[in-house]
């Protein structure tokens, strides 16, 4: 047996959760149950591959576990990106061999159309809008990068728009950056509404819990799930769970749990949004992967994402919070000096699921034990794709898209503690020093 050493234990403020529909979580578990398939983590590649699963295996009762309650947890933290096209940092042109990118991008869309579905089937609200992103840059390393970028996506074949700073009030309301480069396709949404519609349009042969931290497991023939009140014995296993997968015995020493740290201000007055101009939703990624992601929501906030750190135990510290949230203000007063008087409501940290050579993992982990995990920051397109991937294999559908998943080497190896932590934490502070302003 294999007792679990961390559990998510995420901070009391993540704006998107606040702000959105509230909802009665389904009760925790009770007891002892058996099930054919039980899936760790109502995150959104858990509730695609219990929902894809639920549609392979009608007769069968699909039970998908969560610690916490769906929406709290890093699903409902992110910056909101349903992202389409490939982005690799590692090359020059941030798309690399074109062949890998098209199947990115193919993966990619596969994810953002199911989502796109499901909230026009089940009229979701969640903000969704088709507002493309912006990839803005503050000087000329940003723009370098940029320029590169265009090149990349050209050679994929999608259509960009440069966009000179003149006219970039226009379009964002701040004069701050200097060039950006507006890439059509991104869907812009709010995280924790999503996947709080989606747990609750579930078929009804899927049994959620939530409030149902797992405590040990034991692999055998069959797989026992043990928590404080009882335990799940399942046949098979699914783990979509990230980070924490390495608590459950796999992956270990090959996934990073980054923290991205995030504010949501108040709703602008209508004179605020006057003085503010530009579009009424926009959503800027920065040139440089250190800097501020911003975004103005539908329903006129401002939202800033900045700051990273390291825990490998997947669990964010309140200390650092806190401290981020001095940095979200310099952010926010640097790009919107003519809204002095607009404060942040909520502040929070969101969990990310990194590993070095920037592959995921998906496939079989054990006998009866798969995971679709690590999305290396593209958690809702990548994460709904590889979920409705895995429950397609588990039923025997293939696709050049499974194929290409399988022949991924995997997350790397990292090296021990103390030097991880020592190491990452390294990394990530000289890559927010190096992105300067656009931080």
């Amino acid at each position: 047996m294999k007792k679990i050493s961390a559990l998510p234990a995420d901070d009391a403020l993540p704006g998107w959760y606040h702000t959105s529909r509230a909802r009665t979580p389904k009760p925790a578990h009770i007891g002892q149950k058996k099930c054919r398939w039980a899936i760790i983590g109502a995150g959104l590649t858990g509730l695609a591959a219990a929902r894809q699963m639920a549609l392979n295996f009608p007769d069968d009762e699909i039970v998908l576990i969560e610690a916490q309650e769906v929406g709290f947890g890093s699903a409902g933290r992110n910056a909101g990106f349903a992202i389409d096209v490939p982005h690799d940092i590692g090359a020059k042109d941030y798309i690399g061999d074109v062949k890998t990118a098209k199947l990115i991008l193919k993966l990619n869309t596969l994810g953002q159309n199911y989502l796109k579905d499901l909230i026009k089937t089940h009229d979701i609200q969640c903000q969704m809008s088709e507002s493309g992103k912006y990839q803005a840059a503050v000087g000329q390393p940003g723009i370098d990068i940029l320029e590169a970028y265009r090149s990349g996506l050209e050679k994929i074949g999608r259509e960009t728009q440069m966009i000179s700073g003149k006219d970039l009030p226009e379009h964002l309301g701040t004069s701050y950056y200097k060039q950006a480069l507006f890439i059509p396709g991104t869907l812009l949404l709010q995280p924790s509404a999503l996947v709080k519609g989606l747990a609750d349009t579930l078929p009804a042969n899927v049994t959620l819990y939530e409030y149902t931290p797992i405590k040990a497991i034991n692999y055998d023939n069959k797989v026992t799930l043990i928590h404080d009140n009882g335990s799940i014995t399942a046949d098979n296993l699914i783990l979509a769970n990230n980070g924490f997968a390495s608590e459950f015995g796999f992956l270990e020493r090959k996934l990073l749990p980054t923290f991205l740290y995030g504010s949501l201000s108040r709703e602008l007055t209508q004179e605020e949004q006057q003085r503010l101009g530009g579009k009424p939703v926009w959503g800027v990624i920065p040139a440089h992967p250190f800097g501020s992601t911003i975004r103005r929501t539908v329903d006129n906030r401002i939202l800033v994402r900045n700051s990273f750190t390291f825990h490998g135990n997947g669990r964010p510290s309140q200390a650092e919070l806190q401290k981020f949230v001095e940095n979200h203000r310099k952010s926010f007063q640097r790009r919107f000096p003519m809204l002095p008087d607009v404060n942040f409501e909520y502040t929070w940290s969101g969990a990310i699921c990194l590993s070095e050579n920037h592959e995921g993992f998906f496939g079989k982990l054990a006998p009866n034990v798969y995971g679709a995990l690590c999305c290396n920051g593209l958690g809702i397109t990548r994460g709904t794709a590889t979920g409705v991937l895995l429950a397609d294999m588990l039923a025997g559908k293939k696709s050049d898209l499974t194929d290409f998943l399988l022949a991924s080497p995997g997350p790397n190896k990292t090296p021990p503690e103390p030097f991880l932590s020592i190491g990452v934490n390294s990394v990530l502070k000289w890559g927010q020093f190096r992105a300067g302003l656009e931080v």
